[in-house]
């Protein structure tokens, strides 16, 4: 691309997400002259691109950006670039969060599960640098294409829900006694792998727009289900083997069980992802009746 197309795209992409009041502004910001800013923007003012206080008609900037030789998604033009970084940043941590936690119950190492329980701080910090930045937008650009800008506080709390269930993970070690059976182990690290899976493909569905992958997701979900029942089975049979005259065994079984919930519940909470993807990206409004009822009917 040439320089001045270049300096133009840059041009837009200011006036677009940061809402500059003068020339002035956009010439301090980009480091160039605010007789050049005019030279470049004068043009889009006369056919209506830019209008009044530095706002851009949004068809026009596609226009624009493609007779520029840049492409422009669907998804950069409603002007949550920045936002959808911060998310995909987030779900990075959230990954790497779950990752940690089940590495220390692996090892039945303390000192690890401390470290996992202080990432969700910054699973926290995100989520709340989320809420603020889409508040900014909304107040800033009072137009259509940014009214589902909301649904990025959706899936931001959906990752801080993932964070807080890696909490009970992590906290197995610490608050337990005893050393996971072999067997129930293996289930267990299988529910693992899956929610890792289940979790990348629910955020791409919503950052990439990835609709198509909603069926894998369901059937991520539902392997889940029966991991779970696997795992729920063999301690059953544990407990049934097992006295509980020490508190210190009833407490096992309780953190256990808790650490398996965490895992199907990474998964449902995946499919809420993916729920919020479709209304985002096709328009289809989510149902109103809890899962928990529609599996019944």
């Amino acid at each position: 691309m040439a320089k001045k197309n270049k300096t133009l795209m840059e041009v837009l992409d200011l006036i677009l997400y940061e809402n500059p009041e003068t020339q002035d502004e956009i010439a301090q910001r980009l480091g160039i002259s605010r007789r050049y800013v005019t030279q470049l923007i004068q043009p889009l003012i006369k056919d209506g691109t830019i209008k009044r206080a530095y706002m851009i008609d949004m068809k026009s900037y596609e226009n624009v950006a493609e007779s520029l030789g840049q492409y422009v998604s669907k998804k950069d033009v409603s002007g949550n670039v920045l936002i959808n970084d911060m998310l995909a940043n987030m779900a990075k941590h959230v990954h790497s969060q779950i990752e940690a936690s089940f590495d220390a119950f692996l090892e039945y190492d303390e000192n690890k599960a401390k470290r996992a329980l202080e990432m969700d701080y910054a699973t926290n910090n995100m989520v709340e640098k989320i809420r603020t930045s889409v508040e900014t937008i909304i107040s800033i650009n009072q137009r259509p294409e940014f009214s589902k800008s909301v649904l990025y506080n959706e899936v931001a709390y959906d990752l801080e829900r993932i964070g807080d269930y890696c909490g009970h993970i992590a906290k197995f070690v610490i608050n337990d006694i005893y050393e996971v059976n072999e067997s129930i182990l293996k289930k267990l690290k299988k529910m693992y792998k899956t929610a890792q899976k289940i979790l990348r493909l629910a955020m791409l569905t919503f950052l990439e727009g990835r609709t198509e992958l909603k069926d894998d997701i369901m059937e991520l979900e539902e392997s889940l289900h029966i991991l779970q029942s696997k795992a729920i089975n063999l301690i059953a049979t544990q407990m049934a083997e097992s006295s509980f005259d020490e508190k210190e065994r009833s407490n096992y079984f309780i953190y256990l069980f808790r650490v398996i919930k965490a895992f199907d519940r990474i998964g449902d909470i995946s499919v809420e992802i993916k729920d919020v993807a479709i209304e985002f990206h096709e328009n289809i409004p989510r149902p109103t009746t809890p899962r928990s009822f529609r599996e019944q009917l």
